[in-house]
């Protein structure tokens, strides 16, 4: 038997075992219990090639093109995927327009493909400018046109792909998520990436069902985390892979999709909003997408560098359900069925950092890929895992690697620069910033009808997006709280109620594993909790507490709380839900 297939099998029992273990249900007495201590653990390791951070579109896409040059070259090449969700797909929320280009460039067979969930062509194109009471019809650039594209249920194409790349021979381990890397011993280098812990309660000490995670040790690491991802944090900081780069920038999308009426359902229909209910200095808009099988997905992007700290995007989405257009599509025997969202990168290509370092690179959202303009990001993020995977096939074949076994993945970033990726981005660059011009939201619509339309990128210069999201928010002292209107069940809800609609299930006492802190200013947790409290709750009103859509964050009132004990401020502190936040699986920007 070769030893790569020993080594496949040996990881594969492990990881059977673990999860068999892991779903275990078990009541172990807190005395008994000792505190986890890293230092002193053992940790199963296993050697591959590429070992590849989460199973979405991009992760899948490199997964899938390794495999492919694997056949071609006839050169064998050990490829693993992590993903934290259960099961591939089961972290992405239904609901995308897909351009197939990439897709046809990695599987050009795809639609002969029994069980392929592209079925539904897109068969119309439009967008709505939205005021309180009405709405009319308003010309979109020609980034936003649909024709050829497919409204999807995108995790059910992230599933398929998954199925296609486990029967390449890609090893896909869901319920394994990313939790750090390998770095050298020198640390200039990454060797891999470490999977979570299972079986910690909340204070972090090891119930009997306890598994210390495994090692995987690999030539090439690819990120494919999506927006804002722990382990791409820490490496852009580490590398300093941003240095010369804009800030990223970014937009929370919360969304829902509902089984809409027959005589409302228009399958293939794609239409965009823009205007109401967001104020004018408020950058964002809305989407409808008619699904296949009487599904539609519906929803609303804002921009983080919004300034109004009293503003919620999961109140402006139900609030838009409010406008009697979408009262109208929403009528009938209509029923939710669910609801989520995500983080969005939005800084687009002046944004996108240094994409490799050694042992490993960036792809899909963990670098920015997202065409803002074209609200689209899938046919990029599988583009570019497809680059970074014949990247990595030709650093691992011929050896390109460290003494400490790093491959070397300059060559992506030469690869992107003469891909179709870059140039459409490059063409867009100014289309997001221009927004935050002096000429506002309405400048912003003159200037990107003109450069899309007209100009297409080809001028001098680049505009800049002016700091973090961050520092865009305007102080409380300086807003009105924003009365919205009640809750009107089926058609709107409250939080909770959505969160419901999420599927997750979580046990109660797990770590947390959100902190408070800044990177270079390693004090004491509570401390770093009562300084946060008193500035969010003082100056931006608990912003955290609105501005996340699955109420993760909270400040609750609390008596007696000192500050220096219990992280509190002025009778408020800061609780973190992470049981809701683990399962939904979003990641919000600090503010």
């Amino acid at each position: 038997m070769p030893h790569s297939t020993m080594l496949r099998r040996r990881t594969q029992q492990f990881v059977v075992g673990r999860l068999a273990h892991h779903r275990q249900f078990h009541l172990t007495s807190l005395r008994r219990r000792e505190l986890f201590d890293p230092a002193n653990l053992e940790r199963a390791e296993d050697e591959v090639d590429v070992c590849i951070v989460g199973a979405g579109p991009a992760g899948l896409s490199a997964a899938i093109r390794l495999k492919q040059l694997e056949q071609e070259k006839g050169k064998e090449i050990r490829v693993v995927v992590l993903e934290k969700g259960p099961e591939v797909g089961s972290h992405i929320l239904s609901g995308a327009v897909i351009e197939p280009t990439a897709l046809n460039e990695l599987l050009p067979e795809w639609n002969d493909r029994s069980g392929h969930p592209l079925t539904q062509p897109t068969t119309s194109s439009s967008m709505r400018f939205f005021t309180q009471s009405s709405s009319f019809p308003i010309p979109h650039p020609p980034q936003m046109g649909n024709k050829g594209n497919y409204t999807v249920s995108l995790s059910r194409f992230t599933s398929w792909l998954g199925e296609i790349a486990e029967g390449m021979g890609v090893e896909v381990y869901p319920g394994f998520a990313g939790a750090s890397l390998i770095y050298g011993e020198d640390g200039k280098s990454v060797l891999g990436a470490r999977t979570n812990e299972v079986g910690l309660d909340r204070q972090w000490r090891m119930k009997d069902n306890f598994e210390p995670g495994m090692e995987f040790r690999a030539k090439v690491t690819l990120l494919a985390e999506g927006a804002h991802g722990s382990l791409t944090k820490d490496v852009v900081r580490k590398f300093n892979l941003r240095e010369g780069k804009e800030l990223q920038t970014y937009g929370i999308g919360v969304k829902e999709v509902w089984r809409v009426d027959p005589e409302k359902y228009d399958a293939g229909k794609v239409v965009h909003t823009m205007g109401w209910p967001l104020a004018s200095d408020v950058y964002g808009g809305g989407w409808v997408y008619h699904m296949a099988d009487g599904m539609v997905s519906l929803g609303l992007v804002i921009g983080l560098d919004y300034e109004n700290p009293y503003l919620s995007p999961y109140r402006e989405l139900q609030r838009m359900k409010h406008h009697p257009w979408f009262r109208d599509l929403l009528s009938g025997n209509s029923t939710r069925l669910a609801y989520g969202g995500r983080t969005l990168n939005e800084g687009g290509y002046q944004s996108i950092p240094k994409l490799f370092f050694p042992g490993g690179a960036l792809i899909g959202c963990s670098a920015g890929f997202v065409n803002v303009p074209k609200i689209k990001g899938t046919h990029n993020a599988m583009k570019t895992g497809m680059l970074a995977a014949e990247t990595a096939f030709e650093s691992v074949t011929e050896e390109r690697v460290t003494e400490e076994g790093a491959a070397d993945m300059s060559k992506y970033e030469e690869a992107f620069k003469s891909s179709w990726v870059h140039k459409e981005l490059w063409e867009v660059r100014n289309v997001r910033p221009s927004f935050n011009t002096k000429l506002g939201i309405w400048g912003g619509i003159m200037y990107s009808g003109i450069d899309t339309l007209l100009v297409k990128g080809r001028v001098p210069w680049t505009f800049k997006h002016h700091g973090s999201d961050a520092a865009h928010t305007g102080k409380a002292q300086n807003f009105k709280p924003i009365d919205y209107p009640p809750f009107e069940a089926p058609l709107s809800t409250d939080l909770m109620t959505s969160v419901s609609l999420t599927g997750t299930n979580h046990a109660e006492d797990q770590p947390v594993h959100l902190l408070v802190r800044k990177p270079e200013e390693p004090t004491e947790e509570t401390a770093r909790r009562t300084e946060h409290v008193k500035r969010n709750v003082e100056e931006f009103a608990g912003l955290l507490g609105r501005a996340c859509p699955a109420g993760v964050y909270e400040y609750v009132d609390v008596e007696g709380g000192s500050g220096t004990e219990d992280g509190s401020w002025n009778g408020k502190k800061l609780v973190i839900n992470s049981q809701v936040r683990e399962c939904w699986g979003h990641r919000l920007p600090e503010h």
